[in-house]
């Protein structure tokens, strides 16, 4: 392959998500005369109505969608044999752009307890506030009301979520909060219309439009698109440059051979947990015995890169909801509603376009009758994680108002998902018999046989919770456990909601067995993939130090969700904005520019 040097610039991006777009951006704002470079395979989503308008999210999970990456994970005995597919961001802007806008912050303390120094919760709240508009309530002392990211209740509001929250905070005895994202309250229902929209004009807040497409203006900062980086170019082991070529998916016409770009100050990998650690080992960094089996010269002995992966467990159940509830369903399917809605967005920003149907949510943690009815197997981990952490969630309950592809009619369904599992995976490259490099993933979900029981119980809880909401008309049976006929679980069609103090349904050994099967039949990902580069110590399986700079050698740093060395209580967007507000913070100060 032929390698042309086209350019050089001052820093340099190997990928440009969500956190790639902050740091860039802020550098950019901060010195004009920076010159930067993104390096994205994906393509622009400038003004992109499925990346702006906000009902569209669903369609980046399409299975012939080019915004997102679709991994394949091995397959796996915990998951009945299934092999789990997880997508990322794949469009500039990243994951920020596709996501379901959900807002979310973890607890103070999860930082707290990442033990790196500089990026303690009193460093970090100053950050949290700088970078977002909180259109909520005002004067929250933790929330920030002139940044760059705005957050708002969006377009308007749907009634099942105050359904929800009634059912929570009288039959499910849990306290109300208007905001439940300051950093420490938990197990309280808040309503869930805190989402990364402006409030104004109804459009996603994402970070390519919000940090890089709004210098337009500054032709120093330039973002250069389909182009997939291979790996880093290294003198002396000090990073120059990267060697890239134009995306098969984003340019499959273009020329596929090598060009490289040379970095007079530095290199940053952005490009991912999937794809910042296969970079880093298609460059000669990481475990002797991957690069070795990948025909891979070995630059620097780092065994820590890809391993540490980690994310949230998820699960979607559907129900059918009354003829009257006010759902997203019609405007998923195209009906007359949408060119209502669009007429309604274009002129005032506001309508169902400007939703993503998720309206409310508890942090939850289970008190001590329900501790007790939870598999024993989940006591070790509440008792040495959870007890005396008040703050920490163990799941996040919602209430969604309509599935994405079932017959046309009304429907809501409840998500659950668990914040702080403890199985781990790893993320590696490798090369085939016939030299076609892939990816070597292993989520390593459910593996702990802890990681099930707040599921298994998550089940039984939120549809003792939507069986009393007034828009409830019964199950879709088709997203339920199957249970043994006869079971009084059985799912059916119904005519309205029980009375709020009606017994519980009582599940029989096989009705649990059912309940497990279902979920290591259907559990999934929850978006929120992280710690394939953890910000460790090197001894520690460590990838990058506290200043974000990779161990053995120089000018070379990761900045993404691959560095977060633990997992946080959240949706991951607010993590990775503030690591790009943080990495843009350490990268000023090393260059010697002001950034206040």
């Amino acid at each position: 392959m032929s390698q042309r040097i086209l350019s050089e610039f001052d820093i340099v991006f190997a990928g440009g998500g969500a956190t790639a777009c902050v740091v860039a951006g802020r550098l950019a704002a901060y010195d004009p005369s920076l010159r930067i470079l993104i390096l994205e395979a994906g393509q622009h989503t400038l003004n992109k109505p499925i990346h702006v308008q906000p009902y569209q999210y669903p369609l980046n999970q399409a299975p012939t969608s080019t915004t997102v990456t679709f991994h394949k994970g091995n397959p796996s005995p915990r998951l009945n044999g299934r092999a789990p597919i997880v997508p990322s961001g794949r469009c500039v802007g990243g994951a920020s752009c596709v996501n379901f806008m959900a807002y979310t912050r973890a607890p103070a303390s999860d930082f707290d307890d990442w033990g790196v120094d500089g990026w303690e919760s009193e460093n970090l709240i100053p950050l949290m506030k700088k970078l977002e508009t909180y259109g909520m309530q005002p004067n929250r002392p933790t929330h920030g009301y002139d940044g760059p990211i705005k957050v708002s209740s969006g377009g308007c509001k749907l009634g099942i979520a105050d359904e929800f929250i009634q059912v929570g905070t009288t039959y499910h005895k849990r306290q109300y909060a208007d905001d439940t994202d300051d950093l420490e309250t938990c197990n309280t229902y808040s309503l869930m219309y805190t989402r990364y929209i402006d409030g104004t004009t109804g459009r996603r807040s994402d970070a390519a439009h919000h940090y890089v497409y709004n210098q337009a203006h500054n032709l120093n900062l330039q973002v250069w698109d389909g182009k997939r980086v291979k790996r880093i170019i290294f003198e002396d082991k000090r990073a120059v440059g990267v060697e890239f070529a134009s995306d098969p998916v984003s340019c499959p016409d273009a020329d596929q051979s090598s060009s490289i770009v040379r970095a007079s100050k530095l290199v940053v990998i952005s490009a991912g947990v999937f794809g910042s650690p296969t970079i880093l080992e298609r460059s000669g960094i990481g475990a002797e015995a991957i690069l070795k089996r990948c025909g891979i010269e070995q630059l620097v002995n780092l065994p820590g890169v890809g391993e540490n992966y980690q994310d949230h467990n998820l699960v979607f159940v559907p129900y059918l909801a009354a003829d009257e509830a006010v759902t997203m369903d019609a405007l998923w399917r195209g009906d007359s509603i949408l060119q209502e809605s669009l007429a309604e967005w274009n002129s005032s920003g506001k309508s169902l376009i400007a939703q993503n149907g998720l309206d409310a949510k508890i942090k939850w943690r289970p008190d001590d009758e329900e501790l007790k009815a939870m598999d024993p197997a989940f006591q070790p981990r509440w008792k040495e994680f959870f007890q005396d952490r008040p703050d920490k969630a163990v799941a996040i309950f919602c209430v969604f108002a309509g599935p994405l592809v079932l017959p046309p009619r009304k429907y809501m369904c409840t998500g659950y998902y668990t914040l702080y599992p403890v199985s781990v995976g790893s993320v590696h490259i490798h090369v085939t018999e016939d030299g076609k490099e892939e990816m070597d993933f292993t989520t390593g979900f459910l593996d702990d046989p802890s990681d099930i029981v707040p599921l298994d119980f998550g089940y039984k809880k939120t549809r003792e919770l939507l069986r009393r909401m007034a828009s409830y008309r019964g199950e879709v049976a088709a997203g339920h456990p199957d249970f043994p006929e006869g079971s009084a679980a059985a799912c059916r069609e119904a005519s309205g909601p029980v009375d709020l103090n009606a017994p519980d349904i009582v599940y029989t050994t096989e009705d649990d067995e059912a309940i497990d099967r279902f979920h290591r039949d259907i559990m999934q990902t929850t978006w929120h993939s992280l710690g394939t580069c953890a910000m460790k110590p090197e001894a520690d399986q460590g990838v990058v130090d506290a200043r974000l700079n990779v161990y053995g050698v120089s000018n070379l740093k990761v900045a993404d969700m691959s560095i977060s060395p633990l997992n946080v209580g959240t949706n991951t967007y607010s993590t990775a904005l503030l690591i790009g507000e943080r990495a843009a913070m350490i990268i000023a100060e090393e260059l010697g520019i002001n950034c206040i």
